[in-house]
């Protein structure tokens, strides 16, 4: 991989840093790679603990830091939350100084991050212990475990759907609709809230695709390698034709133009709204505002799939600073917040990496749904969907088709659903030659 020129300047200040540290020197840290201990008896001194999580610093990760003592008594924990964390990060990695435990910014390319960061296993060694630990590995050595694994589907209120009078969760798009016609009759919820005018949460509907698909290679292997993205019966047309159909039959806000997110979660939680297409980084933040947070739940994607898929993906990884001078401590943290800590289903509205975790209880029900990670792309493909897309405009993750649809619905725009469908195949199907051939 091709390194930037921002990486390679801070790479080189760390080898200097470290050839001069290491000159002036007798001892110091372990080497990187180095089997680090995990007996609490040796586990001893002071760590730095780096997050983003400004809003829970004092409290919560106090409280962790409390439990944490009473297995590692002779460890002291700090804290320090950056508020632009990326940003902060990023300039301290020209040093030393990053902590001992941080979470791994997502602006470190793959390839760099051995330079600043310790091994925490080989992936033979975790791969059963831990989900979605490929995406920050480097030749077979895992450098970071995902703090949180969130799910994405549909966020309901279920007192709405009592008062409404539905008896059996909906599972297909037929029944989905038929649930937000019959919360529209009986009740005085909106049924689908789409919060158009936010533009990126119309975005949070294109990670039900491999849903609707039934597949976890649909995304990335399958997608690219067709010309069939957007044609009647393929996953792409039946996603989005669940929310054409509730606009057009008037299931949606009245004038999405005016839609506002913030108020939107408050609503949700207190029953003005009835379901919101989102990931489940949302669902703490809806339940926070209000007295009855078991009100909330949370329902796959509707599909039509034989095997209902709920696509998982990592939220920040932790890793340890490669130039930590407390490595068993740093690691003791990192295995201690990953397994006792509760952080990922609590603070981070999603599910453990550690596969030995139980579910969330809010997915206790889905027992025989799969929840799972999307396959990669095929060797040599990687990223020819993303480059597909981009050469064809269509912005899969770009909320402007969505909005397009929509306004079609609504009556705003003189084009049916088809006709958007057949315009972006067309344009998949030429962008998709300019890029293979």
């Amino acid at each position: 991989m091709k390194k930037s020129k921002g990486w390679m300047l801070l790479l080189t200040m760390l080898l200097i840093t470290s050839l001069l540290a290491a000159c002036s020197s007798g001892g110091g840290s372990s080497q990187a790679g180095e089997e680090i201990s995990t007996d609490p008896a040796d586990i001893k001194g002071e760590i730095t603990v780096l997050t983003q999580r400004t809003d829970i610093v004092d409290t919560v990760f106090k409280d962790y830091a409390a439990e944490f003592n009473k297995e590692y008594p002779d460890v002291k924990v700090n804290f320090q939350a950056l508020a632009d964390y990326e940003g902060q990060v990023k300039i301290r990695m020209s040093t030393k100084d990053y902590g001992d435990v941080l979470m791994i910014p997502t602006s470190v390319p793959i390839a760099d991050i051995p330079d600043f960061f310790e091994p925490l296993g080989t992936y033979d060694e975790l791969k059963d212990k831990y989900t979605a630990i490929e995406e920050r590995m480097v030749d077979g050595q895992v450098y970071g475990i995902p703090t949180v694994i969130t799910f994405s589907g549909i966020i309901y209120n279920k007192q709405v759907f009592k008062d409404a009078g539905i008896t059996e969760l909906p599972k297909t798009p037929e029944q989905f609709q038929a649930a937000l016609q019959k919360i529209k009759d009986n009740t005085k919820a909106i049924p689908l809230y789409t919060n158009y005018a936010s533009g990126w949460a119309l975005t949070q509907w294109e990670a039900d695709l491999p849903t609707v698909a039934g597949s976890v290679d649909y995304v990335n292997v399958d997608q690219p390698n067709t010309d069939e993205n957007f044609v009647p019966g393929k996953p792409h047309y039946e996603l989005y034709k669940v929310l054409y159909d509730a606009a057009k039959n008037g299931l949606i806000e009245k004038d999405p133009t005016t839609t506002d997110w913030e108020s939107s979660k408050a609503d949700l939680a207190n029953g003005k709204i009835a379901t919101m297409a989102l990931g489940s980084w949302a669902i703490t933040q809806i339940q926070g505002m209000t007295d009855t947070p078991d009100n909330i739940g949370f329902l796959p994607f509707p599909t039509n799939a034989s095997d209902v898929i709920v696509p998982l993906s990592a939220d920040y990884n932790i890793g340890m600073n490669v130039n930590s001078e407390n490595k068993p401590a740093a690691k003791a943290w990192i295995n201690w917040f990953l397994a006792k800590s509760n952080y990922a289903v609590e603070q981070g509205g999603g599910m453990s990496a550690d596969k030995s975790a139980e579910l969330p209880p809010i997915l206790d029900q889905y027992k025989d749904v799969t929840f799972s990670t999307l396959t990669p792309a095929k060797e040599g493909q990687e990223g020819l969907m993303d480059k597909i897309d981009n050469e064809g405009e269509i912005g899969l993750w770009q909320p402007d088709f969505k909005k397009r649809i929509i306004e079609a619905a609504i009556g705003n725009r003189s084009e049916s659903y088809d006709d958007i469908m057949k315009d972006l195949n067309d344009k998949w199907v030429k962008a998709r030659a300019e890029i293979t051939k």
